[in-house]
């Protein structure tokens, strides 16, 4: 097989994997029925990747790229502070909400007897996001003299727990509740009173 069709058969078990993880709220993967799913034998999984874990890892590379890249341009395109954290946060819940079943990595939920090294990569994966959120803030106190209420460590945690929430949410609804509905109207309440006038 060459280096073409191996990539691509790599990515074809990782959309089948999101795809399944979409389909079966709350239900574990097992790696015969992903084989089914693509169409080749177990042992042709473990050609592309040595593991189930690797699998996983594989998503998460995605979530990590897609995002990341995106904050990157963000962070270049916005010069407002609150104006960065909002559309930081609207990806987020944006991404999520195009992508279901890795949304079920995110909160963790298709995670459960998983290896902890997983679960520990999508915390950093939040501590990441959570140090981009915060370095905002801190640039905007010392550029802007800008003066938070809370604490910018407190400030962060609130805003991404309003996105987290919403996330929580559309997995429990079974990606029923839109976790992007209304939140460009309610992010005006969440920021108010965050920095003072």
């Amino acid at each position: 097989m060459n280096t073409a069709q191996k990539k691509n058969r790599r990515q074809q078990i990782l959309e089948a994997l999101a795809t399944m993880l979409e389909a079966s709220p709350g239900a574990r993967i097992t790696t015969a029925a992903l084989a089914k799913q693509v169409g080749v034998s177990e042992a042709a999984l473990y050609r592309h990747f040595p593991s189930k874990s690797k699998m996983y890892e594989g998503l998460i590379e995605f979530i990590e790229q897609t995002l990341f890249s995106q904050i990157n341009i963000i962070v270049s395109n916005e010069s407002k502070a609150f104006d960065r954290c909002e559309k930081i946060l609207y990806l987020l819940l944006a991404f999520c909400e195009r992508n279901p079943g890795i949304t079920r990595l995110l909160t963790g939920d298709a995670l459960t007897g998983e290896t902890e090294r997983l679960r520990n990569r999508i915390g950093q994966l939040f501590d990441r996001l959570e140090t981009e959120l915060r370095q905002i803030l801190r640039d905007a106190e010392l550029r802007d003299g800008i003066k938070f209420s809370l604490s910018v460590n407190n400030t962060v945690a609130l805003l991404l727990s309003a996105a987290e929430g919403r996330i929580a949410q559309f997995v429990r609804s079974e990606f029923k509740r839109s976790p992007t509905d209304q939140w460009p109207q309610m992010w005006p309440y969440l920021i108010a009173g965050l920095a003072e006038a």
